[in-house]
């Protein structure tokens, strides 16, 4: 049970979320500015302190850098020990850690750097230069827009079907180009960290097994501003020896123009049964 000395911090419905048993999938759904996150941080030191599972157990998700510091400082003063190494990010660090850890899995060399949107942008520009593409035509802008949705949707170059449409043929061959260009320069975009680590826990068994089981619980927040590589990507973690926590506003997704897909929240009742709903 929740340590009396936080009861003043949750109210009803918040309790009961934090105290449902440890061996239940659980989806929380609440407005902007109930509590979200807070009853997902209660969730963890509930877990930890009360159940004794370690702090390794556990891997916690959220969307932005603000809001994974925020819980980390709040789990730091709920669990009173260091929490330096927990698995708490946003999904691109949680993804870059993964890729960190495991470079020649995922056919990259140990010091692959990330390429920020300006770096993205003004390699994009240079490869369509060298192979005379009209940047009137293809503005660089709507190119790069259009590779992220690419690897957001989890579809490779080689997938692009752009037989029928011009603008997309030649989007789909900028996209080739810009993918061959940054894996032979050991380049990792954001997109690409998430389908990266993706596809390395897909192609391999032994890894998904690893993370699987070390991962006890899996809390998830703003569920409802998930994309589709970022749902995969909870999905593939989760078997039946391992948790689901995930907390969402059902009404809104303040990242629609990323990717992100609302009805997330509808597929997580039919995609981790059973589920407990509150």
């Amino acid at each position: 049970m929740i340590s009396p000395s936080m009861i003043h911090e949750l109210n009803e419905k918040q309790q009961q979320s934090v105290n449902l048993h440890e061996e239940t999938n659980a989806l929380i759904l609440a407005g902007a500015g109930s509590g979200k996150t807070l009853v997902l941080t209660h969730r963890i030191h509930y877990l930890v302190s009360a159940k004794n599972y370690h702090i390794d157990d556990i891997l916690a998700v959220t969307f932005t850098n603000k809001a994974a510091n925020e819980m980390k400082e709040r789990l730091s003063s709920l669990l009173r020990q260091p929490i330096n190494r927990m698995w708490v990010g946003t999904f691109h660090s949680i993804a870059h850690r993964i890729l960190r850890i495991h470079p020649a899995e995922a056919n990259l060399s140990p010091d692959f750097q990330i390429l920020d949107s300006q770096d993205q942008s003004r390699i994009i520009r240079r490869l369509m230069k060298e192979n005379a593409i009209d940047e009137a035509k293809f503005p660089y802008t709507l190119v790069q827009g259009f590779i992220n949705q690419q690897k957001e949707k989890m579809i490779l170059p080689k997938i692009v079907d752009g037989s029928y449409n011009y603008y997309k043929k030649q989007n789909a061959k900028i996209y080739d180009l810009y993918e061959k260009y940054c894996q032979a320069n050991n380049l990792v975009d954001f997109s690409g960290l998430l389908l990266k680590s993706y596809e390395l826990l897909k192609n391999n068994k032994s890894l998904l097994d690893f993370y699987q089981n070390r991962f006890r619980h899996i809390l998830v927040d703003e569920f409802q501003d998930t994309n589709r590589i970022q749902y995969q990507l909870i999905k593939i973690l989760h078997n039946q020896n391992n948790h689901i926590f995930c907390v969402g506003d059902d009404d809104q997704s303040i990242y629609s123009w990323r990717g992100a897909r609302v009805e997330n929240i509808q597929k997580i009742e039919n995609d981790f049964k059973p589920i407990e709903v509150i």
